[in-house]
């Protein structure tokens, strides 16, 4: 018995280890099991390692709003769906709600005299801020829900926006949950309303079990997205409305990998699904729609990198392309593998919707033709096989820092301390490969797994530079976005005013530190971009895209 007992609890979830709402009453609990789209499901369907009774418990919790509350932002990346349970919820559709209400401030810009002013009464103590505008307790109870922003004005946002009314028993958020995409809209609560929570793993747990809630969340997808995402790819502009609808009712949805890559992403290429290898014939277009592939090709016993795939990136085209011309036999098949890193989410077009609604109707002559395979030596794609091992795609701005030119001065670590009154935001160290170093400095993702969770949208993406920000007036202090970064870019730091003295929360909040997340921000709104890489003397550091990484 206990031998049973200790295997049951090896298998089940990891993520149950800390529930999504660790203080759920039973009596949100049995009103949960009560829905009928929870009573709909067969437990009997589900693995004993994961019932459905413990994905109701741990991976959903019951959310009471007031009115006013913000239940999710735009442009905030999800880690959940939502069931509305009681009373009803608005979208606020065009022109939206201010950034400033939303959590979120505006990047205010700097000129040089204020720079000049930063850099002569620089400070010396680290995280020294100007405190009087902390007015909450910073980590707040880490187990319960703490939501961000209310609106001031609802009546207001009513009456000048686009607004759409959720009813009672509708399900949003799950698109972007899923496919790790921001959300599109603000939807916030006109009156008091209940709200089912569910995080994104339990979701995708339900789907794998019951083929309705697939489809129906397929389905959707199909019905409000996957148009809009098909026209920007180049290949498709020109077709038609009905051979728009055509392509859209065909294509399947697929995912690989587990989705929480982030959370312990020190994994071997084993772990990396394979999604189409190299050598069988394509049976459809395969187009990434969130997350990031490997593409290799044989060598020797083993594989080399040649490349990665992103968001809008394609594979098996060339292949495709040479079919449906008519080439030689044999020569269909695929050049190169691929699999997924982390996870990766792929719209397939097969290939018959190809070659009659898409192939006769676009410009062959302007599309790629075959090219020859790879022959690449193994250390020319060295440098990407290492930094796929370590994830390094991601990165749209890394730090890299070239070791024979950097003299260790530190005079960029000097700069980013004087541009941020003598707080430095990276160290001067981190993963090394042929003289160039990847620095510890956050690297402003592509797909940004530190906002996944933040209560308050306090880490957001600049709507208009696309850079990873923190907003210290609505950071708690909870640090989910330092525990979800896989590069530990991202640093919890008890604040100090301008004494030097810690700041604390009243005696009755517990009097405990006042901690902040803080990183790298690109110098945001500073005329000429970041400090560090204008400090260099010797040219040694640079900000790049993933993609550059080889020059």
């Amino acid at each position: 018995m206990d031998a049973v007992v200790a295997q049951e609890r090896i298998d089940r979830p990891s993520r149950w280890d800390v529930a999504f709402d660790p203080e759920m009453s039973d009596a949100d609990f049995s009103m949960l099991m009560g829905r009928s789209e929870i009573k709909a499901l067969d437990p009997g369907a589900f693995p004993r390692s994961a019932p459905l009774d413990g994905l109701v418990r741990h991976d959903m919790r019951v959310n009471r709003y007031e009115a006013g509350e913000i239940v999710v932002r735009e442009g905030d990346y999800g880690n959940s769906a939502f069931l509305i349970l009681e009373g009803e919820l608005l979208i606020a559709r065009s022109p939206g709600i201010p950034e400033e209400q939303l959590g979120r401030s505006k990047e205010a810009r700097r000129g040089v005299l204020p720079r000049l002013k930063t850099l002569l009464g620089n400070a010396n103590i680290p995280e020294q801020r100007d405190t009087d505008r902390y007015q909450h307790r910073n980590a707040g109870a880490k187990n319960s829900v703490t939501r961000g922003a209310f609106l001031q004005d609802v009546p207001a946002i009513i009456q000048e926006g686009d607004i759409v009314r959720l009813a009672e028993g509708t399900f949003f958020g799950e698109l972007a949950a899923l496919g790790r995409v921001p959300r599109s809209v603000s939807i916030f609560a006109e009156k008091p309303a209940v709200v089912m929570e569910m995080r994104w793993q339990g979701l995708r747990d339900i789907m794998k079990v019951d083929r309705d809630w697939r489809k129906k969340i397929n389905d959707l997808y199909r019905s409000t997205a996957l148009d809009s995402y098909l026209r920007q790819l180049p290949l498709l502009k020109g077709l038609t409305e009905e051979q728009f609808g055509e392509l859209t009712n065909e294509c399947l949805f697929e995912t690989y990998g587990g989705f929480d890559w982030h959370v312990s992403f020190n994994k071997s290429k084993a772990d990396e699904p394979t999604i189409a290898k190299e050598g069988d014939y394509p049976d459809g277009l395969l187009v990434v729609r969130a997350g990031f592939a490997r593409v290799s090709q044989k060598f020797g016993n083993g594989q080399k990198t040649l490349t990665y795939l992103g968001a809008g990136d394609m594979f098996g085209l060339e292949e495709l392309l040479q079919a449906w011309r008519g080439g030689h036999e044999g020569e269909f098949k695929l050049q190169n593998s691929i699999s997924a890193l982390g996870y990766v989410d792929v719209i397939r077009i097969p290939v018959t919707v190809l070659e009659s609604h898409v192939f006769p109707y676009i410009d062959v002559g302007a599309l790629p033709v075959t090219a020859e395979p790879n022959e690449a030596a193994l250390s020319d794609t060295a440098v990407m096989e290492w930094a796929l091992d370590k994830r390094y795609m991601n990165g749209t701005q890394s730090m890299v820092i070239d070791l024979d030119k950097c003299m260790r001065c530190d005079d960029c670590v000097r700069a980013c301390a004087s541009t941020h009154d003598g707080n430095p935001r990276f160290r001067r160290e981190g993963e090394i490969f042929d003289r160039k170093m990847v620095a510890n400095a956050c690297m402003h993702c592509k797909d940004p797994v530190c906002m996944i969770g933040c209560p308050t949208g306090a880490i957001h993406r600049s709507m208009e530079t696309g850079s990873v920000l923190i907003n210290d007036d609505t950071c708690i202090g909870c640090a989910t976005c330092a525990n979800s970064c896989p590069y530990k870019n991202i640093v919890m730091v008890p604040i100090r005013g301008k004494t030097g003295a810690v700041v604390r929360d009243s005696a009755e909040q517990g009097g405990q530190p006042i901690v902040k997340a803080t990183k790298c921000d690109l110098c945001a709104g500073i005329p000429g971009g970041p400090a560090c890489v204008r400090a260099c003397p010797h040219d040694a550091l640079s900000r790049i895209d993933f993609r550059d990484f080889n020059g």
